[in-house]
Order: structure tokens, then C-alpha cells, then sequence
């Protein structure tokens, strides 16, 4: 009996810690709790890795303290560059303290982010990971000189078994090919390049709203998808545009851009609730919307209406653009369909209906009288309120919570058989 109620307690501890995992990570929270790596936090952060760190699994984090930053603390680098530096120190496999101190044959040699990124030649974005007598262990990039010093480990930050290890090295990794200048990316003009493809209306919109337009281009640089609708599809929503307070205006063309670079590779493989840019500059409301895989392309459903992506303007790091059917309407504007695709048409109205039904607009419809500077005069939301009040491109999919409800259940039973 004891045997089985101590199998029973195990069962859930490893359930506990599965759970966990499935929930996902975010490495700038979990450095956020260590004053002494803010340093190499923040360059995670301006190089837009952090998020790429947190869509993987399987992945250990070699972090270095404020005082021994070294060759990343220097300026005149451009991000790029820097970017480059820090992905040698994220191996695409886990390595935890126990680990580390069980190598086969003392050494192994692991691949990292900047060898899988492709910028980095032959072999070169490897890490050599070496098991010395009395239990030390270094880090030496492949690329190394022979006379360049290894970084040894000097403890585990953080660990969530077989999916992320977060370890601190005594210094920077040293790799030539990694530490190569690379050149800063040549300026986009956002309009221009939406006017040259099927876009030129939208880019109209943009260039017309001072805010919308300013705060696109000073996000373009550091991380940006932009969904731009084509000429057809504006030209179909104007009528609503028109009759938004300029607020709304605002609000429903930064609803377009998404502060963060999507492949349409990723954005298909990443299916979720994404953020954006209207997010974080409209107080109190969420402005999120939907992305789906659709065969080879992706879906964006707003809960109003959907839009597919039908052509990439452009697809280079650390910007995206692509063209999409519709214009998007968010629910903070427009009225959510009970549901959009089984809503019958509105019956055909007769003469004598029509002037039964004529009456004087009232009050709440009209712009001029709107309290809610965000709202649409001619489809007001009723209920503006959102689910969740932020986008987790990492929670767990539902089938994987499931996953756990089940295992969760087995493990009850287990509990109550022990008792």
C-alpha cells in the first residue's frame, strides 16, 4: 500500500513539472528575477532573440554576469552583429546541471541559435561543451583561436527539465564568425513600399494619420508584420472608415501591425492569439486577433470578420509585409457576428416595411455624440471586453491541455486506489 501511494505521489510530481513546461516560458521574466544578468536581459531584448527563445523548447541559455559582459558591453556594434554574438550562447538542446556532469566520453558538441540561423558558415556556430577532472566544466566556441580562453560554468539559474536551462558561464563566448560586423539594415520607406504592390490605398490611410504612420515606422526597425489590405478591400470598408472618429481611425490601422517579425513560415506554424500595435497604445482594450494555418497560407479572424493572406510584399528580418483580402475590423469597433459564416442574409424588405421602418437616427449613432472616441458611429460594440487581456503566443494549445486534464485525472485515481 505505502508502495503504491509513494508511485502515486511521484506520478504527480512529474505531472506538476509537465504542466508547468506546457504552459511555455519567458526568458526576460525569468533573468528579470537576477539584477546581475539586466545587462544581458536587455540585449536580448533590443535584439527581439527573447522572443524567439520563448517559440522554442528544448533549449539551454548560456547567460554571462554584468561584470563579465566583455566583448557584448562594447559599442559600435550594430544589433545584428550583436544579435549573432548572443545566439552562440543559445544551444538548440538541454543541458542541465546534471547533465552537464554526465557527458559521454567528457565532451559533446552542441549545435546553437547562430548555427541554425544560417549566417553562421560550416561549423562554425557549434559549441564545444568539455568535462574536466574534479568536475569542472567549460564552453568553447568551434570557431574559437587556440588561444582564446574557455568559459567555465558556474551554476544553474534556472531549469524546467528537458525544456529549458538557463546556466551562467564565467565570460563571453569568443567566436570570430559570430563577432563579424554585419551591416545595418537599409532604411525602409513604409508607404513607398506599399504603394509599388497592392497596397496603395492603405498606404494613403497611412500616410494621412501622423500618429498611426509614426509609430509604424519607429517600430519597423526593431521587430514588425504588417498586414496591409488591398486596394479592392479598401475600397469596399471606406464607407466605415469614413464614419470612425479620427481615434478610431487610428486604433484600427495600428489593429494591421504586430510588434514582432513573423515569417509566413512561423506565422502558419504559430497559430494563436497575437497583439498588436494597437494594444499597447489604446488603454483598456486588448485589439487582438486570430492567426490560423489556411492549406499554405494563413487566416486572421478578428471574431468580426476574417482575412487571408494572399501575398508577401516583403519578408526580410526584422520586417514583414504582407498583403491580405479584407480589411480587418476588430471587435472593439464593430459588433461580433453571433457567427459569421451560418448568418442568413437579411430578408428582402417591402415598400410598405421600408416606411414603416424609417425613423430618426438616434443620438448614439452619430459621431459627433459618441462618448467612446475608439468606437465606430455606424457599429458601435456593445461589449468591448475581451476574454484575455493580453496575447501568449506560447500558452499551451488546447489539445495539449486536455493532454493534462486527462493525465490529471489518472493520477487522482491513482491517489484515491493508494488510499
Amino acid at each position: 500500500m505505502e508502495a503504491r501511494r509513494r508511485a502515486a505521489l511521484v506520478a504527480l510530481a512529474v505531472l506538476a513539472m509537465a504542466a508547468a513546461a506546457a504552459e511555455g516560458y519567458n526568458i526576460t521574466k525569468i533573468l528579470g528575477e537576477y539584477p546581475e544578468y539586466s545587462q544581458f536581459n536587455k540585449l536580448l531584448t533590443q535584439t527581439r532573440l527573447a522572443q524567439d527563445i520563448n517559440k522554442r523548447r528544448t533549449i539551454t541559455v548560456l547567460v554571462v554576469a554584468n561584470g563579465d559582459m566583455g566583448s557584448l558591453a562594447g559599442g559600435g556594434r550594430t544589433l545584428q552583429t550583436i544579435r549573432h554574438m548572443l545566439q552562440i550562447h543559445v544551444l538548440v538542446d538541454y543541458y542541465g546541471g546534471k547533465k552537464l556532469h554526465q557527458l559521454a566520453h567528457g565532451v559533446t558538441a552542441c549545435s546553437s541559435m547562430f548555427q541554425e540561423s544560417g549566417a553562421a558558415p560550416g561549423m562554425s556556430g557549434y559549441v564545444n561543451i568539455t568535462q574536466h577532472r574534479g568536475g569542472k566544466v567549460t564552453f568553447t566556441a568551434e570557431d574559437a583561436e587556440d588561444s582564446a580562453p574557455s568559459s567555465a560554468f558556474v551554476k544553474s539559474v534556472k531549469e524546467i527539465p528537458y525544456d529549458l536551462a538557463v546556466l551562467q558561464i564565467s565570460k563571453v563566448l569568443a567566436s570570430p564568425e559570430a563577432e563579424a560586423p554585419v551591416a545595418a539594415p537599409a532604411p525602409v520607406n513604409i508607404t513607398e513600399l506599399l504603394s509599388k504592390k497592392y497596397c496603395k490605398s492603405f498606404a494613403g490611410l497611412l500616410a494621412a494619420d501622423a500618429e498611426a504612420y509614426s509609430t509604424i515606422n519607429a517600430t519597423k526597425d526593431n521587430g514588425l508584420t504588417l498586414f496591409c489590405p488591398v486596394d479592392a478591400a479598401v475600397a469596399s470598408f471606406m464607407p466605415k472608415y469614413k464614419n470612425l472618429t479620427a481615434k478610431g481611425r487610428t486604433a484600427i490601422l495600428l489593429y494591421h501591425a504586430v510588434p514582432d517579425y513573423y515569417s509566413l513560415q512561423l506565422l502558419t506554424s504559430n497559430s494563436g492569439k497575437v497583439s498588436t500595435l494597437a494594444t499597447s497604445n489604446v488603454a483598456k482594450k486588448d485589439y487582438s486577433f486570430d492567426v490560423e494555418k489556411d492549406g499554405e497560407t494563413a487566416e486572421l479572424d478578428t471574431k468580426v470578420n476574417s482575412a487571408s493572406v494572399t501575398y508577401t510584399i516583403k519578408d526580410d528580418d526584422p520586417l514583414a509585409v504582407y498583403a491580405i483580402s479584407k480589411f480587418l475590423q476588430p471587435k472593439e469597433l464593430y459588433k461580433v457576428a453571433k457567427d459569421k459564416d451560418l448568418a442568413p442574409a437579411p430578408a428582402p424588405e417591402g415598400p410598405k416595411k421600408k416606411k414603416t421602418t424609417k425613423k430618426k437616427p438616434s443620438a448614439a449613432a452619430s459621431p459627433s455624440d459618441d462618448d467612446d472616441d475608439d468606437s465606430a458611429a455606424d457599429s458601435p460594440d456593445d461589449d468591448s471586453s475581451s476574454d484575455d487581456a493580453t496575447a501568449d503566443k506560447d500558452g499551451a494549445a488546447p489539445s495539449a491541455v486536455a493532454g493534462w486534464v486527462t493525465a490529471a485525472v489518472a493520477v487522482a485515481s491513482a491517489l484515491a486506489l493508494a488510499a
